[in-house]
């Protein structure tokens, strides 16, 4: 089947949904809530406000970014878990701590608590310095902690992130030792490494390319299995000879129990938003990686992940 005849067929299956859903109680004029669940200024947030937009436009109501940072992510993952699967609350999830965390402790949330609309973004992670820091490379950083050992502290955005899971294969893979320092977001990590207060932020590629720009901070290695196009200068962990691979998928979801009516509706509203060519300009200059996966598709991955993690987990808990 071609992708047109594709679209055509995706687009006649979703018109008696749409049309239902704005027929039944779920009313396009009340406003719609979108929990993130990491301080305002991070990248889960500017994707998230920049979104919003442009289903505001197709939804024809309002849609509100709601900051509920914390623990990991896990207070605003579990207040969109509470919520009424109404459509009036959506959020944004972010790997791996959306599967991590139920893995780690017992959290109020776990992944079959949430109806899955779309994954949008796919941001490899990095390690990030000054630009004038004495970390020249990725393999000087590596020697200065084997020298202090323990010492050379490391932000990121809490226990059992991509960022913290990536420094601790890092460690492991290189025979050193750093200093964990969680904070609430990735702005907040940022900031702290502006202002010196650490070495070494460790939060996504598309978080830093800013000051990048600006050159305030540079990055000394990325995470993908290949190089990020607008980072194509700076190498990968498995080309310095450690098979390591981290990031964090940032995807939209609701409460489980959504009529499947709103959920097509929700989803459609996404897709149109990704396909939007103003929002992929907005999405480049962003340094936004887009990696659109539908409710199926993204459930697929998520519990794939869920699995390699809990593997990791059984071989190395990384509670601390």
């Amino acid at each position: 089947m071609t992708a047109t005849r594709r679209g055509v067929l995706a687009a006649a299956l979703a018109a008696p949904a749409i049309a239902h859903a704005q027929g039944t109680g779920w009313r396009p004029d009340r406003q719609i809530t979108m929990i993130v669940a990491y301080a305002a200024g991070g990248g889960t947030d500017t994707a998230a406000r920049t979104i919003a937009r442009f289903m505001e436009k197709d939804l024809g109501q309002p849609v509100v970014v709601l900051n509920r940072p914390g623990a990991g992510g896990e207070i605003g993952f579990s207040e969109l878990a509470r919520a009424r699967p109404d459509g009036y609350t959506i959020g944004f999830i972010n790997t791996p701590s959306i599967v991590t965390v139920p893995i780690e402790r017992r959290a109020r949330f776990s992944l079959d608590d949430f109806a899955l609309i779309a994954n949008i973004v796919d941001d490899p992670g990095g390690i990030w310095v000054l630009n004038d820091s004495p970390f020249r490379d990725f393999q000087g950083m590596l020697a200065a902690a084997r020298a202090r050992p323990g010492t050379i502290g490391y932000g990121t955005t809490g226990i059992g992130s991509d960022d913290h899971l990536a420094m601790l294969a890092i460690e492991r893979a290189s025979g050193t030792s750093f200093l964990h320092i969680p904070f609430a977001g990735s702005a907040q990590v940022k900031q702290n490494l502006l202002s010196r207060a650490i070495p070494l932020a460790v939060m996504n590629m598309a978080e830093g390319m800013n000051e990048w720009r600006q050159d305030v901070m540079r990055p000394l290695v990325q995470m993908g299995a290949t190089r990020w196009e607008p980072a194509a200068t700076v190498p990968t962990l498995k080309e310095l000879g450690l098979d390591i691979v981290e990031g964090s998928m940032r995807g939209m979801a609701a409460p489980a129990g959504m009529p499947p009516e709103v959920m097509a509706r929700l989803a459609l509203s996404v897709r149109r938003t990704v396909d939007d060519r103003e929002f992929q300009a907005l999405a480049t200059q962003q340094s936004l990686p887009l990696r659109f996966l539908a409710p199926d598709e993204y459930r697929a991955e998520l519990l794939a992940l869920r699995d390699r993690y809990q593997a990791l987990w059984n071989a190395h808990p990384w509670k601390e």
